[in-house]
């Protein structure tokens, strides 16, 4: 596992971000863990108009798509948003709406939100992990939240001021790796009255082939 391309994604359309904080520091976690990793961080705030106006992916700005496309093309993806109303915000509902529904298959997620308190850490299990089933991704089995207290205010942004939230991410990305690592080929194909559609993976070695089982 080498030259894996880690992309984060912060769903918090303000600037500064705490969200932003966690996502870039999970990402460079992450990224200390896979030789030779290619780490990019996406901040949907400024691509907002451009999601919300567009009729069409053509019809979007070459940074939007461009931003689109890399997250479709990522080998590890680390997903990031505030809580909103007991919910991940819109604006990253928004850009995972534009997201190719097939493109994320096996694709290997770890999630994290931030909210007010740790009323809302819920948020990750509730609301994130049910939306990355929906693009039948791999969720990593530990997700990350951070919540006010964990991070202290400095000129420009946010740095990460609890050295538990540190251990979480941290705890998180050691759960993370074994899995990234182990990512193979299926060892046969499905059973029990479904039939499978073997496809072979545009990107990573370490999902080469990847099956969608219907039942039937």
């Amino acid at each position: 596992m080498s030259g894996e391309l880690v992309v984060g994604v912060s769903g918090s359309p303000s600037d500064p971000s705490r969200t932003s904080t966690l996502v870039a520091a999970t990402v460079a976690r992450l990224g200390q863990e896979i030789e030779g990793a290619r780490t990019e961080t996406i901040e949907i705030g400024p691509l907002l108009a451009d999601l919300g106006a567009a009729s069409s992916r053509e019809a979007m700005s070459e940074r939007t798509r461009a931003a689109l496309e890399t997250v479709e093309a990522a080998d590890v993806l680390v997903v990031g948003s505030p809580a909103f109303r007991a919910a991940y915000s819109g604006a990253f509902k928004l850009f995972f709406d534009w997201i190719g529904q097939y493109d994320l298959v096996d694709t290997p997620v770890l999630l994290t939100a931030t909210g007010g308190s740790d009323r809302h850490a819920l948020l990750v299990e509730h609301q994130m992990r049910p939306l990355f089933g929906f693009f039948q991704s791999t969720t990593l089995p530990i997700g990350v939240f951070g919540n006010e207290r964990d991070f202290t205010k400095r000129e420009g942004g946010y740095d990460i001021g609890n050295v538990d939230l540190e251990l979480r991410i941290d705890q998180a990305v050691r759960r993370a790796i074994p899995i990234i690592r182990g990512a193979s080929p299926p060892p046969a194909w499905p059973t029990c009255g479904a039939r499978g559609l073997l496809t072979r993976g545009r990107r990573s070695p370490a999902r080469s082939w990847s099956i969608r089982a219907y039942l039937v």
